[in-house]
Order: C-alpha cells, then structure tokens, then sequence
C-alpha cells in the first residue's frame, strides 16, 4: 500500500449497453450515468474548484436528500424529503436505541425539482406525496436516496414505500405506483435506484419480508412481470445488461448475485459469494460483470457471462475472486478496462484489471480525504472521489493515477456526483453546486 498526497507528488495530470444511447453521454440520464459504470468518456469538467472558483452556480435545496442529480440538455431534476406540519411524537425504526437510526418526528412532503442548467434556478418544485415515513432509517441515509431516471420527456422519481412516479418536464404527474411498505433491516431505510432499458422501468425490492424484483411499463406503469426473491434486505441498485442479444436484469443480493432474463423475469443464473448487507451497485463490460460487498465478509467476484446458466457457484464462469479492500458503501466504476473501488467506505482505492482481477499499481491511501460514501466518478482521464467533508481528489486514469487536485467545497456531500459535458454536479447536505470552468 503506498498513500498518495498532493504536495508529494507532480500534478499532471465500458462498454454496458442501456437504452440510454439516445440520451447521449453529454447528459447524466440515471444512476451511474449514461454506461451505468460512472463513467462519461466525452465528459470534461474541471479538475479544480472552491468556494470562490470554477463554481457557476450554488443552489440552496430544501429538505434532505441523498440522490444524484441526472441531467438531460438544459435541466436537472433532483428529489428530496421535506418535513411537513408539526412535530409528531418520536418514533423508532429497527430496534430501539440500536444502530444510529433517526427518530420518525415528522410528516415529510416527497418532492421532485426541476434546476435550471444555466443558473441553478429551480423551475418547478412538485410534491408527489406527502406521508410519516415508514422508518427513519440510520443518521447517514435519508428518505431521498434513490436517484430519477430521465427519458424521453418524462422524470421518473423513486421513493421506496411513498411510491414511484412518472412526470412530464413541465412537473405534470402521467402516472404512480405504490409497492407497500418496505421494512429494511434494523430499520436502517431504503435505497436502491430503478433503472431503464428501452420499454422497461426494473424496480427491486429487498426487504425483511417478500422481497421480489418487477418490471413496469414505462409509459403506462403497468406490470410487466414480477418474480419474488429468496433475499432479504439490500441496497444495491440493478443493472441491465445486453449480451448474446438478450437483456438482463442483473441483482447483487444477500449471499448471491442473480440474472433474470428482462423480456420474462425467468431466473438465467445465480453465484453465490456475496455478504449480507449489500450496498454497491456492480459493473458490467465485454461480457463481464464484477460485484463487490464488504460487510461481515469481504468478497468480489468477477463473473463471465458467456454460457452462464443455473448455479455457477465456484465454476469457470468466475473469472475472479477477491477478499481484501472490498467496497462496502460506494459502488464501483468502471473505465475502460479498469474497475476502481474504495475499501469498505474508507479512503483506499484500488484499481484491478476488469478480467484478470490484478491490481495496478496497488492500493492507494487518499491521504487528503476521510470516510467516503459517494461513490466516485469519471469523465475522460480522471477520477473524482468525494469524501464526507466535501472533499474531492481528482486523480488520474490508468494504471499509475497521480493526484491533480483536491478540492473543497466546505459542506458534507453523501450524495454521488453527475457529469455533464463541462460540468460537474455535486449535491451537498444543503446545496447542489456546479462546477464548471468561469
């Protein structure tokens, strides 16, 4: 292991096919941008910003929200939980006193916003629902995590147990879905982001009771099928996948990864490996998927899906395997044919080798940051990591990263970033930034 640091060192410094080809990578149209790896290769935004400088425009957001902003042309759209009314008795989620969960003490208001690209006006600000939150959920989450998708003229906002909804970009609501009630271990709340593939919205649904996994009809919310889960609760986000001319629904859950086969829901393969408690959202590129998860055990794999079919557990379908500095929280990104990952969710980032799993140049100590939840981005030649503090390292790409900046923005961040052309997105516990180059 070797720590990188600014002042020692010279500044110098994917291919997942989605439905999102029309979007286009100047834009950031859902979780994980335009591949779904975190990475926009068309993308240039600053390397180097603060309070004063590269900094366009700063947008006060109300309520609390740890979505990422998506991006389509001149608009943003963003969610967020607004308390509402007066205070309630305090209730707890998950087991009283235990696991640093937050009281329910207020009604909140579920809101969708549309932000102006130009000069971080915000356009429209439309409530969907307003309701006393299931649970709390721990002092690090919030009851906005899961990010929007945009396509095609509409927004679609996802709110767990308050609900999924489609609008237009003028903030009409199309349609809504209503799932239940989802009860996530130790109440510690809900997460995971929908994503789009042509005609399909997949939503998953892990939980201490009947998990399950659907698909709906994007434009009327209709049930396309829906298949139920052995799993219990997670975090991670689906992926879909195009290989071998069939898309697939890709889940990393509780002790296993599955695929569904999207058009069907059928079950195509699962792999078991995997903790409990998974929070990273895995990657996918030529033929080759990698997972991750870092909680009671430590665990990648790295799984080919040629001629994957049924239970590959321990076959040659695993490329991969490794147990050590394992991503917990941030979810992994792929560039090119490197795949990054910070360590459970602390400042050691390693990079491997997409199908051969070795490391290069080792793990990197990120001297200047401290606990990171925001999962890192890139765009051309150069990574982003965010810590908790607001801090972003700006490194290289490639096997030898050097360190380019670090920046402050003095404002907690547990938010991902969203790229966009020549910008660069940042949702902060009270403000999204735009970082651009003035």
């Amino acid at each position: 292991m070797f720590t990188i640091k600014l002042h020692q060192l010279v500044a110098s410094l994917c291919s997942c096919w989605f439905s999102l080809t029309a979007v286009g990578q100047v834009n950031w149209p859902q979780w994980r941008g335009p591949s779904g790896t975190g990475y926009s290769a068309q993308a240039s935004p600053p390397t180097r910003w603060n309070d004063s400088e590269n900094v366009r425009w700063k947008t006060p957001i109300p309520g609390r929200g740890h979505s990422t902003p998506v991006v389509h042309e001149d608009l943003l759209f963003l969610t967020t939980a607004i308390p509402a009314g007066e205070p309630l008795p305090p209730k707890m989620s998950g087991r009283p006193g235990e696991h640093d969960n937050l009281p329910v003490d207020h009604k909140h208001q579920f809101v969708v916003l549309a932000i102006d690209r130009a000069n971080g006006t915000i356009r429209w600000q439309r409530v969907v629902h307003e309701a006393v939150p299931i649970e709390g959920g721990h002092k690090s989450a919030s009851l906005a995590s899961a990010s929007p998708i945009v396509d095609e003229g509409r927004v679609y906002a996802f709110f767990g147990s308050h609900g999924l909804y489609c609008l237009d970009f003028e903030g009409t609501l199309i349609w809504e879905r209503q799932f239940g009630q989802m009860h996530s271990k130790h109440g510690h709340g809900e997460g995971a982001s929908p994503v789009l593939h042509g005609q399909a919205i997949v939503v998953n649904w892990d939980h201490e009771e009947q998990s399950f996994v659907t698909a709906l009809n994007k434009t009327t919310g209709e049930t396309i099928w829906r298949n139920e889960r052995p799993e219990v609760t997670s975090w991670s986000s689906p992926i879909i996948v195009e290989h071998g001319n069939r898309p697939q629904v890709i889940v990393a859950g509780t002790e296993r990864v599955r695929s569904y086969d999207l058009e069907t829901g059928d079950e195509v393969w699962q792999c078991g490996g995997m903790s409990a408690n998974i929070v990273a959202t895995p990657v996918f590129s030529n033929g080759v998927l990698v997972v991750g998860s870092s909680y009671e055990i430590r665990n990648m794999l790295a799984i080919k899906l040629d001629g994957a079919q049924g239970d590959i557990t321990g076959s040659d379908n695993v490329l991969w395997t490794r147990t050590r500095g394992t991503p917990y929280v941030p979810s992994l990104l792929l560039v090119n044919d490197g795949v990054y990952f910070l360590a459970h969710y602390q400042n050691i980032l390693t990079r491997v080798d997409l199908t051969t799993g070795e490391e290069s140049p080792g793990a990197m100590r990120l001297g200047e940051l401290t606990s990171i939840y925001a999962s890192p981005v890139a765009a051309g030649e150069f990574v982003y990591i965010t810590d908790l503090e607001g801090t972003t390292m700006v490194i290289t790409t490639g096997p030898t990263p050097r360190v380019v900046a670090v920046n402050r923005l003095n404002e907690h961040v547990n938010a991902s970033a969203a790229i966009a052309d020549n910008s660069l997105f940042i949702r902060g516990e009270k403000h999204l930034f735009c970082i651009t180059e003035t």
